[in-house]
């Protein structure tokens, strides 16, 4: 059975380790510069993290908030959502895989001018950025040539640990977002999910 501890008061129950952040995007109504583009409001964030563990010491943890920061409609924003890490205490050699997914991103009453379906949410792990005990890690995309949509979820990291040694693999991906064309202005919430087994 499995134990949750969380950042915010809801309770949640989870079959394998899991952390979750809620991301804030702004999109503000086009408002024409000197130059006729379009320029986009500021935004704030804030966020809730939730990490779940299990009696054989496999965890994952993520920011405890992070921003999108703001767009308009039609472009697309790139921003890293922080440090991601994997500790795995186990013994043995087990391997383990961390998994993302994402909710979609609404506004208002979310009617489908204020939703950003999550296949319009792309995600790239980048390299491994700190590590420690030995072991195998394989980043699930190490380029953003090799960015994947989260349509569906997604393989973020691999890895096997030594024998005897406690590992920790750590991570920064980045979150590409589509702003679909006919999208209303607000401030859009979703939520990243990265889990681990």
């Amino acid at each position: 059975m499995s134990k949750s501890r969380a950042g915010h008061a809801a309770a949640r129950t989870t079959l394998s380790p899991a952390a979750s952040i809620a991301l804030l995007l702004t999109l503000g109504a086009p408002v024409a510069s000197a130059s006729g583009a379009p320029v986009a409001s500021a935004s704030r964030a804030a966020a809730m993290a939730t990490v779940a563990w299990r009696a054989d010491q496999l965890e994952i943890t993520v920011p405890a908030s992070a921003s999108l920061g703001s767009g308009v409609v039609g472009s697309t924003l790139s921003a890293s959502l922080g440090t991601v890490t994997v500790v795995d205490s186990r013994g043995g050699v087990p391997p383990w895989t961390a998994t993302v997914s994402a909710t979609d991103f609404t506004t208002g009453g979310g009617s489908p001018a204020q939703t950003i379906a999550k296949a319009n949410v792309a995600y790239w792990s980048g390299p491994s950025t700190a590590s420690s005990g030995g072991g195998s890690r394989t980043a699930g995309q190490t380029t953003a040539a090799q960015m994947v949509s989260l349509s569906t979820p997604a393989i973020a990291f691999r890895g096997r640990k030594q024998a005897g040694f406690p590992s920790s693999t750590s991570w920064e991906p980045t979150l590409v977002v589509t702003i679909p064309p006919l999208a209303a202005a607000g401030l859009y919430t979703g939520v990243i999910t990265h889990s681990v087994a």
